[in-house]
């Protein structure tokens, strides 16, 4: 007899990022496997969300509350309807000796999150898991996003969900929802023969969308004259984002002359966002100088 290997090629490597979409829509995407073989490979695509161990995984203390700062856990957020919010399709089959198979994935969040995730394991003959992707995904209410740095908060949401937002602040257009705060950090190399400037970024973007007006957003940077004299520079101060558009906003950061080297450089700046609604992120600006 012959002992034959069974092996694939996949389209996708080890993470699928849905990007961003607005909470209670939907949006999909492709990727193909290819059968490298010689014979015809039985397979099943598995996710952990639908695991019959996860209820036990549950039990153990999450990854913010022990001494680990990764944030590991593969089956994030999942939709307040018991509904998974990743769906594939198909889920089993064959696929014949050099040929392929494309897969659909549906991410179809029902409420807002930064941190739904899953992970798929494509498996063979009930036995071989040939591949495995991590799905990533994020929901908003509202067609705007702001991402990058370290989010100052904990990737595990509370049951009781959001509270509710004023009805008076929702009229007058003011701020619905609480400041989000996000740490950028700048390391500046001391000792380099041609030192450059530490550099860092955000993306601000919006969310193409038929469930809101089709217009544009607008952000805004205040309290910029502090940030410059502390050797701070952004490339793009205020703007205007097309929906479906996310701009690269550059940060970055030289010592000035009466910078101490041994106390790390502590700024904020507030970045407003305008469309249906206004929103602020608290923005903080941490600077340090290392060795080379």
């Amino acid at each position: 007899g012959h002992g034959v290997m069974p092996s694939i090629v996949c389209s996708v490597g080890e993470v699928l990022n849905m990007g961003y979409v607005i909470a209670r829509e939907k949006v999909t995407s492709t990727f193909k496997i290819q059968n490298t073989s010689t014979l015809t490979l039985r397979y099943s695509i598995q996710l952990d969300s639908l695991s019959s161990t996860r209820d036990k995984d549950q039990q153990r203390l999450p990854s913010f509350i022990t001494s680990s700062l990764q944030r590991t856990e593969f089956v994030g957020t999942q939709n307040y309807n018991g509904l998974s919010v990743f769906s594939i399709f198909p889920t089993e089959g064959e696929i014949l000796a050099g040929k392929s198979q494309d897969f659909i994935v549906t991410f179809s969040p029902d409420h807002e999150s930064l941190y739904y995730s899953d992970r798929l394991k494509v498996v063979l003959f009930n036995k071989k898991i040939a591949h495995v992707i991590h799905l990533k995904g994020a929901a908003r209410d509202h067609p705007m996003f702001v991402e990058g740095g370290i989010p100052l908060d904990v990737p595990i949401e509370s049951l009781a969900g959001p509270l509710p937002m004023s009805s008076q602040a929702a009229l007058k257009g003011e701020v619905q929802e609480p400041v989000k705060s996000i740490l950028l950090v700048l390391e500046y190399i001391e000792g380099e023969s041609s030192p450059v400037p530490a550099m860092t970024e955000l993306k601000v973007g919006a969310i193409p969308t038929a469930q809101f007006a089709s217009k544009n957003m607008e952000f805004s940077f205040d309290g910029l004259p502090l940030l410059q004299q502390k050797g701070f520079a952004i490339d793009f101060v205020k703007g205007t984002i097309k929906p479906g558009q996310v701009k690269c906003i550059n940060v970055s950061w030289v010592p000035p002359a009466d910078f101490r080297a041994d106390d790390p450089l502590i700024e904020t700046a507030l970045l407003t966002l305008k469309g249906d609604i206004k929103e602020s992120y608290q923005i903080l600006f941490m600077a340090k100088v290392v060795s080379a």
